[in-house]
């Protein structure tokens, strides 16, 4: 809701909403937690992974949480986001979280927006950096715009929560300690706090694309420069050796060089490699969004000049159609 400066001390905490799927923490929820606590410790405060229609476990306290807030019962069977809405809005209103952290997944983008609207308050989507003001405790939020050309930074000073989605595989969860331990306060949604206008009958997952992104350790993508689709026929028999999956840039995709489970940046997957080898990708920001909390990112261009030659760590100058089988090769 709209406050004055006054009104902003009421405000405390860094809040989660915990990515949930068959009753179980997802992985995106630790990377959250990860984000949450530096922000937190920026402002003095705790961590709260707010946890709807599961039961939490000791990994939301391992990954930094100091506590989880749960809201479940028979109603939050499969996912509603009305009821789920209508749960976070009673709790904001009672608790007064400072700032409200979601994944910007399929579930989160069904459901932040609508605690924004009821609650009246500012929401930026699919951030890739979040930082605190030392000036004034606001929220900077980063996030690609027009159409990923730039970075805008925004802040929502004048509303508190403030609220942002952050894109999967984008932010670092902290290595878990097991010894670390939370409060659990339990909660439940006030009786006629929504009307319960629909109700989940079935849930249908979708069947398998043939490739895990998100999952992976180590990705070979290419871009425009792989020339067609026999190109990525390379690189996938460099993936195969080095155990990992094939990516691609939006460009080979709208190409119809592969597929688009395989795409790599804003538009497609973000991802959290080991490894990324990147062939014949310039690096247009629309790419880098994707991609750039790898760990060890690898390019190999015939123009050393590239944007992503720039941010490799290891840039191999030459013809990838000879250094990419040598490399194969190479490993066996």
């Amino acid at each position: 809701m709209r406050i004055t400066d006054a009104d902003k001390s009421s405000y405390k905490n860094v809040w989660i909403i915990a990515e949930t799927a068959g009753g179980e923490i997802r992985p995106v929820t630790y990377e959250l937690i990860g984000a949450a606590r530096g922000l937190a410790d920026a402002r003095g405060s705790i961590v709260a992974a707010v946890v709807i229609g599961a039961e939490p476990d000791a990994s939301l306290f391992a990954y930094g949480a100091d506590q989880a807030v749960v809201v479940n019962g028979s109603e939050f069977v499969g996912f509603n986001d009305e009821l789920e809405a209508a749960a976070l809005n009673h709790l904001i209103e009672k608790y007064k979280p400072e700032i409200v952290l979601c994944a910007a997944t399929a579930r989160g983008r069904a459901l932040i927006p609508r605690v924004a609207v009821q609650t009246v308050s500012g929401l930026t989507a699919d951030c890739t950096g979040l930082a605190i003001d030392p000036q004034t405790g606001d929220l900077l939020q980063t996030r690609p715009a027009f159409g990923g050309n730039i970075m805008a930074t925004i802040r929502t000073s004048n509303h508190r929560p403030q609220m942002a989605t952050v894109r999967p595989n984008v932010m670092k969860a902290l290595a878990p300690d097991p010894s670390r331990t939370g409060g659990i306060v339990r909660e439940r949604l006030p009786d006629g706090a929504a009307p319960n206008a629909k109700r989940v009958i079935e849930t249908v997952r979708g069947g398998e694309t043939g490739v895990n992104l998100a999952d992976a350790k180590t990705i070979v993508s290419g871009g425009r420069a792989m020339k067609g689709p026999e190109g990525f026929e390379m690189l996938k028999r460099l993936a195969d050796k080095l155990g990992g999956v094939v990516g691609a840039s939006r460009a080979a995709v709208d190409a119809g060089w592969i597929a688009y489970p395989h795409q790599v940046g804003q538009t497609g997957q973000t991802v959290q490699t080991s490894l990324y080898i990147a062939c014949g990708i310039s690096g247009q920001i629309q790419h880098l969004v994707g991609m750039q909390s790898c760990g060890c990112v690898v390019a190999i261009d015939k123009n050393p000049d590239t944007p992503m030659m720039k941010l490799a760590d290891i840039a191999v100058t030459g013809d990838l159609f000879e250094i990419v089988p040598a490399l194969t090769r190479a490993l066996g």
